[in-house]
């Protein structure tokens, strides 16, 4: 019994590592610390402060009433995804239990992390009444151009660009840092952060697979994304329920084998009043 509590113990810290290391998402995961359990398993509270402007001071009767109200908006948590594996006992012996520690390692790294990442990604581009801007870019000046917008956009909405992430894609970005100008340093600058997405989890609409092989593919129509501007206060990501169960071949009654059990329960949505602090472009059509 203490080796088994001391290899779910390793293999917990494995697991944890290996999402910090990898998820480009990450970086916009709120503290949460207002969010509420809704009233069932799949539901969360996430409060909404609504409050008057500025009236009129009265010499008579001084200060204009003011209201502020708390309220909490019940959101479905529509991300539950899962996956069940199993390896023989003889397998991970033969291998020096190299087997079954890889493949929850390179489980998450391969498949949970883009997946996961992907689906976030897609899931603030498609949030209603976003801005979305689809032109193809051929150049390093044309990127610049069309980031620029987009600053243009985030700040004129009052949003603080301190708190917005660039997401962009790799080859795109690497055409506007080649153009080496000041103009080019500028655009680059004043984010919170610019996160370079590999190609194929970056498109503003993904299929999440239900059965079969599982994981995700670009979506019937879906466009590839250039860049996606998300201002971290805008954006309600959490993971409600994540939990990995490792059964040794002791524990399993249905075989001889280690079974190896991964869910994550979550969200990925867009607060109503704050969905200018998001900023799409795409390409013109769908590859």
């Amino acid at each position: 019994m203490p080796n088994t509590l001391e290899l779910r113990k390793q293999y917990s810290t494995l697991l944890d590592e290996v999402y910090k290391l990898s998820s480009l998402t990450a970086v916009l995961d709120g503290a949460n610390n207002l969010v509420k359990e809704g009233a069932n398993a799949n539901e969360i509270l996430i409060p909404k402060m609504t409050m008057q402007g500025l009236a009129d001071y009265s010499k008579t009767n001084g200060y204009a009433a003011g209201d502020v109200t708390l309220d909490y908006e019940t959101k479905k948590c529509t991300y539950d995804r899962g996956r069940k594996f199993v390896v023989d006992a003889m397998d991970n012996i033969d291998t020096a239990s190299i087997a079954f520690g890889k493949l929850s390692g390179e489980f998450l790294r391969t498949q949970v992390i883009p997946e996961l990442d992907a689906y976030r990604l897609s899931a603030y581009a498609q949030t209603k009444n976003v801005t979305t801007v689809s032109t193809d870019i051929a150049d390093g000046k044309a990127g610049l151009a069309a980031l620029r917008e987009a600053r243009n956009h985030i700040e004129n909405a009052e949003a603080n660009l301190a708190t917005c992430y660039l997401f962009i894609n790799p080859a795109l970005y690497g055409m506007i840092d080649d153009l080496d100008t000041t103009a080019s340093r500028k655009a680059l600058e004043g984010f919170a952060g610019i996160v370079k997405v590999p190609s194929g989890r970056f498109f503003n609409k993904v299929k999440l697979t239900a059965s079969g092989a599982g994981g995700f593919t670009k979506d019937t129509g879906a466009l590839a994304m250039n860049f996606i501007v998300i201002d971290k206060q805008a954006v309600i990501q959490y993971q409600k329920h994540t939990v990995s169960k490792i059964f040794t071949p002791e524990q399993n009654m249905n075989a001889d084998a280690w079974q190896f059990n991964y869910r994550t329960v979550g969200i990925a949505e867009t607060y109503d009043n704050k969905v200018d602090g998001i900023y799409v472009h795409t390409v013109k059509t769908a590859g």
